[in-house]
């Protein structure tokens, strides 16, 4: 799934092209693909033709289309799959295009295609979020992410000390802080020469910013590169891959030396899914008990 410099990449691609555009005619290729949609694959054109989008906004891994002189938005997820493009009106249609949204003016439409339809898009109604900003509904749960301005460190650390479990955990707990998924967790951790077991309540104050901090810079490295992309699946609006998976540290290293001490990199079992790390600089911790 992509994470947040994913998404970021995708929204910066979104947003100079979208800003003012008046939907004209939408067309829903697979009722899948708006199946969070209130009213349904028929309901969305109507829901949607003659609205101006504002903007393209991100929280985490959502991406949402304001719409003018409303409290609504278009929500885009993309979930293991999910593309938005902007090719030409003229362009030939994606083997997997789903739904597809165009423009009373500009020569470009905006096409979400998705092999895996484990995405989708739907309207839904912003509201407040708790923290000053109004978000959809169905994001007001997530947290703030690191990149965020007014993501709040001192919660962050607030919130660690109320859960029991290991810090990778922590981290990709979207309700403490949101937009980080396995790639940028052990490449943050491995920075961090910390396990992915460590129990974060214990951590003192100041290693836990340690971490945001490489979180942080990780990501924004990631951002520079256009993001990570290990297939055809993860691009921008252009449909162009990222590249920073050439520079990733530890994930999807296995068996190769760590970059800092020559130990093999492992790979162990984590919540159904993988976690990389080296096993000198990143010790198995003791035992809790």
């Amino acid at each position: 799934m992509p994470e947040l410099p994913e998404v970021e990449v995708v929204r910066r691609g979104l947003d100079p092209y979208l800003r003012g555009r008046v939907i004209a005619e939408v067309s829903v290729r697979h009722p899948r693909s708006v199946r969070r949609h209130e009213s349904g694959p028929e309901g969305l054109p109507h829901d949607l033709v003659s609205a101006r989008i504002r903007c393209a906004s991100r929280r985490g891994k959502y991406l949402w289309l304001p719409l003018e002189g409303h409290d609504r938005a278009l929500v885009a997820h993309l979930g293991m799959s999910g593309q938005l493009l902007l090719p030409r009106r003229d362009a030939p249609e994606e083997p997997h295009l789903r739904v597809s949204i165009r423009f009373a003016r500009g020569a470009r439409d905006l096409r979400f295609v998705d092999q895996r339809m484990f995405g989708g898009l739907h309207v839904d109604t912003l509201v407040e979020d708790g923290s000053g900003g109004r978000v959809p509904s169905t994001v007001a749960h997530i947290a703030r992410d690191p990149l965020d301005p007014r993501f709040d460190d001192a919660a962050f650390i607030r919130g660690l000390r109320r859960r029991s479990s290991g810090i990778k955990r922590c981290l990709l707990d979207q309700t403490l802080v949101s937009g980080i998924g396995n790639i940028y967790a052990d490449e943050a951790l491995w920075r961090s020469r910390l396990h992915y077991d460590r129990e974060a309540r214990l951590l003192p104050a100041a290693r836990v910013r340690e971490v945001l901090g490489h979180v942080r810079d990780v990501m924004s490295e990631a951002l520079a590169q256009g993001g990570t992309s290990f297939d055809s699946l993860y691009v921008n609006v252009n449909g162009e891959s990222g590249w920073f998976d050439r520079a990733l540290d530890a994930y999807g290293r296995e068996g190769e030396p760590c970059r800092r001490c020559g130990r093999p990199l492992v790979r162990d079992a984590f919540m159904n899914r993988s976690s990389y790390r080296c096993p000198r600089c990143q010790r198995t911790p003791p035992a809790r008990n």
